[in-house]
């Protein structure tokens, strides 16, 4: 389960302390990786070297209306700062406004200047119809993302498991499928595994982490419920 989650320290008003905090308990739940505001990048590669716990960020975050050119130099920075992923944000106005070649040149551009670095392209399923995730998430795919993804979290709306098994039966096995925004425990976290989800962001991975080993110890859903307060 751990192996899943990128653990989400993305909230803008974060404090130093705050984020040290959050930097510490992923490396105590030993998650796969934690994704970072870009600013935070290098400080978290330092405070977590050793612990196995990859750092990531964020690339035109939260709207995804930067130029192109400001992604790439984002993302060139991010990476000088050890960023192990990327997730950008596609250009949201231009995929409404079915601008595809646009949007694919856009993911393209990050995805050149990463190299071999993961590039997962957020969608911000929330604003899109059904037809227009089909088309975003192949213009990434043509682009050469590693994975499609659904969310900020900071739009008003998260992933679905409709969303997602719309994204898997789109970019099919070769692909990778994020969940993030609003998976906020357990059972939702395992609704979006079902539905095609290889990786999960979320800001819960401790509350979701203590179920799982709940249920491993008793058999049984403890009362904990999801985490209103992550994203």
């Amino acid at each position: 389960m751990r192996a899943l989650i990128d653990h989400a320290i993305l909230k803008p008003e974060l404090t130093r302390a705050d984020v040290d905090a959050q930097l510490d308990e992923a490396a105590a739940h030993r998650v796969f990786s934690v994704c970072v505001r870009p600013s935070d990048v290098a400080h978290a590669v330092e405070r977590l070297q050793g612990t196995g716990v990859g750092v990531g960020t964020v690339i035109g975050f939260p709207h995804g209306t930067t130029t192109t050119a400001a992604k790439v130099a984002e993302s060139l920075q991010a990476l000088a700062d050890g960023a192990f992923e990327l997730d950008m944000v596609q250009n949201i106005g231009a995929a409404r406004s079915g601008d595809w070649e646009r949007v694919e040149q856009d993911v393209r551009a990050v995805v050149d200047a990463a190299g071999d670095t993961v590039v997962k392209v957020i969608l911000e399923t929330a604003f899109l119809t059904d037809d227009e995730i089909v088309a975003a998430s192949r213009a990434a795919q043509r682009a050469g993302a590693a994975f499609v993804k659904t969310s900020t979290g900071f739009a008003g709306g998260g992933a679905t498991a409709e969303h997602i098994r719309l994204m898997r039966e789109t970019v099919g096995p070769d692909t990778g499928v994020k969940a993030s925004g609003g998976v906020r425990g357990l059972d939702t976290l395992l609704e979006m595994v079902e539905a095609g989800a290889d990786r999960i962001g979320t800001s819960a991975s401790a509350r979701i982490l203590d179920e799982v080993a709940h249920r491993a110890a008793t058999g049984s859903a403890s009362a904990l419920g999801d985490d209103t307060s992550s994203y």
